[in-house]
């Protein structure tokens, strides 16, 4: 794909949160529902940014997950 760089590296959750500026548990929510973008080593997940930036670009993160909280 034109999009992803090969030589990009490995986002962790930390990471790929902080280059959204969003929380980390929203990360993990969006894992859970299997929306966002994203590969596991191991017990660990990994993130492409020019995957995720793609995925939101193209609406996958249009739904809230931050309207259930309490």
């Amino acid at each position: 794909s034109v999009f992803v760089n090969e030589t990009e590296r490995w986002l962790s959750v930390e990471e790929i949160a902080a280059h959204l500026g969003i929380s980390k548990e929203t990360i993990y929510r969006w894992l859970e529902k299997e929306k966002i973008p994203a590969n596991r080593i191991g017990r660990l997940w990994k993130f492409k940014a020019s995957e995720v930036d793609l995925w939101i670009k193209n609406g996958g993160a249009v739904e809230s997950p931050e309207k259930g909280d309490s």
